[in-house]
C-alpha cells in the first residue's frame, strides 16, 4: 500500500522536513499495518528533527498516531482489520500508513475518538509517570507545574486536581493564566510579569512546594529551585530554552537538602507491562471525564513545516493534531 511519509535527510530549523511517496511491504511477523486517521505533535518530535537529540540519518519523524487495522503479520492474534488502534512513542508516525509492533499497540475504547487517543496518549502517559510513579503526588500537596499551557501541562492540572493536589501552574500572558484555571489549576502565575519563585512563596506561606515539574530547562531553572521547599523534589523532564545548568551537590545541600531527578517516558514504558498499564490508566480517566483534551489546533499534514514552526516558538496551547 502506497503511503506518504515524512523524511529528514538533515537536522535543522523546521523547512529541513520533506516528504516522500514510498510502498509499505506487508507487515512481518508481530507487526500490524495502520492507516492512520489522526497523528499526534510532542515536543520530543522538535527535539528530533532539530538535532537536539541525534537520528541516524535518513530518518522518519513523528512519534505517536492512531489509525484503523488494515492487515496483521504471521503471529498476530490480539488485532484484526478494522481495529482502532492508537500507539507511541514509535519513530516514523508522519506517514498515512505504516507497520508497527502488534506488542506496543493499544485499542482506542469505543467513547475515545482517534482523534483524542492521537492527542493524549504520549502526553497522558507523561502525566501518569510523573505524577504516579516518578513522584507520587498526594492529596494537599502543593504542586508547581511549568508550561501549564502546553497539552502536557493542561492534563496535569486535571490530573493533579483528581489527586486532590493544589495545582499552580507557571504560563505566559493573561490570557493563558485565565486558561489553565479551567484545566485544573488553582492558581496561575504569569512568568512573563512575575517572579516565579515570589509567587510560590506568597502562595504557600513562605513554605515552597514539595515538588516542581519543569519542562523549560535552562530559563526556568532558578525559579523553580528557589521554590522548593526543603527536601523538595525538582523533576527536570524537558528543555524547551536549552538544557538546565549543571546542578553541583553542594547546590541542592544550601538549598534546603533538595532531590533533583532528570526522568524520561521511555524508561517507564519500557516493558509493554509497563506501556500498557500507563495508557490504559490514561484512556480511563479519558472516559471517566476527568482528562478532557483541549485539541487547539487540527491541521493537515502537509502543513507540517508551518505547524513546527510555530510549535517551536511557543505559539501553540492545549494539544496539535495532524490530520494525514
Amino acid at each position: 500500500m502506497k503511503s506518504t511519509q515524512v523524511v529528514l535527510n538533515k537536522q535543522g530549523p523546521a523547512d529541513v522536513i520533506e516528504f516522500q511517496e514510498a510502498e509499505v511491504a506487508a507487515p512481518a511477523e508481530g507487526q500490524v499495518m495502520v492507516k492512520q486517521t489522526a497523528i499526534g505533535l510532542n515536543y520530543m518530535d522538535v527535539y528530533q528533527r532539530s538535532g537536539h537529540y541525534p537520528l541516524d540519518l535518513p530518518s522518519p519523524l513523528g512519534l505517536e498516531a492512531a489509525g484503523e487495522v488494515v492487515e496483521t503479520g504471521p503471529g498476530v492474534s490480539d488485532f484484526k482489520a478494522g481495529d482502532r488502534v492508537v500507539y507511541g512513542p514509535i519513530l516514523g508516525a508522519y506517514a498515512t500508513v505504516r507497520n508497527v509492533p502488534a506488542a506496543r499497540l493499544i485499542p482506542i475504547p469505543d467513547q475515545v475518538s482517534d482523534e483524542v487517543a492521537a492527542a493524549v496518549l504520549m502526553k497522558g502517559m507523561t502525566v501518569e509517570y510523573l505524577m504516579c510513579r516518578c513522584y507520587p503526588v498526594k492529596s494537599g500537596q502543593d504542586v508547581l507545574f511549568h508550561a501549564a499551557s502546553g497539552g502536557v501541562g493542561h492534563l496535569a492540572g486535571q490530573w493533579g486536581k483528581h489527586l486532590g493536589a493544589r495545582m499552580i501552574g507557571v504560563t505566559s500572558g493573561a490570557e493563558n493564566c485565565k486558561n489553565i484555571l479551567q484545566h485544573g489549576y488553582s492558581d496561575a502565575i504569569d512568568r512573563k510579569s512575575e517572579n516565579v519563585a515570589e509567587r510560590v512563596k506568597e502562595l504557600t506561606g513562605d513554605e515552597g512546594v514539595p515538588v516542581v515539574f519543569d519542562s523549560v530547562g535552562k530559563d526556568s531553572f532558578e525559579g523553580s529551585i528557589d521554590s522548593l521547599a526543603p527536601r523538595g523534589y525538582f523533576i527536570s523532564f524537558g528543555a524547551t530554552t536549552g538544557e538546565a545548568p549543571a546542578v553541583a551537590p553542594s547546590t541542592l545541600q544550601h538549598k534546603g537538602s533538595l532531590y533533583f531527578c532528570r526522568p524520561t517516558l521511555a524508561n517507564y514504558i519500557g516493558s509493554n507491562e509497563d506501556l500498557k498499564h500507563s495508557a490504559t490508566t490514561v484512556l480511563d480517566l479519558v472516559q471517566q471525564g476527568v482528562l478532557k483534551v483541549d485539541i487547539s489546533q487540527r491541521r493537515p499534514m502537509q502543513e507540517l513545516v508551518d505547524v513546527h514552526a510555530a510549535f517551536e516558538r511557543g505559539d501553540t496551547t492545549g494539544s496539535t493534531i495532524l490530520i494525514p
